[in-house]
């Protein structure tokens, strides 16, 4: 199964399936560009910072409000929505959003 997030109007949309297996746990959640690449880093704690993955609808769904990076990559208000592919990456402690980086500029 290839696990994905919708990314467009100022949002990263992560479907339940995806939020169950890389981000169990977390409320919060920070996209963090590290060497041209954009990673979303789960965050726990009532201090972690970040940003609300906010439950989106009853399925499960969760919404990360970024509009200010996001709108960075031409991916602001009103952008049309599109999938992009996701993969763990240990060493960042996060996924790594496939097409956001240097080549979404």
């Amino acid at each position: 199964m290839t696990y994905h997030v919708q990314v467009g109007d100022g949002r990263v949309m992560v479907p339940r399936a995806t939020h169950d297996l890389y981000l169990a746990g977390a409320v919060a959640a920070a996209l963090v560009e590290r060497e041209g690449q954009v990673f979303l880093v789960p965050l726990n704690g009532p201090t972690a910072g970040g940003m609300l993955l906010k439950q989106r609808n009853a399925a499960g769904d969760r919404v990360l409000l970024a509009t200010e990076f996001l709108n960075q990559r031409g991916l602001g208000r009103f952008t049309p929505e599109r999938a992009c592919p996701v993969r763990w990456v240990a060493e960042a402690g996060g996924l790594l959003i496939e097409g956001l980086g240097d080549s979404a500029h």
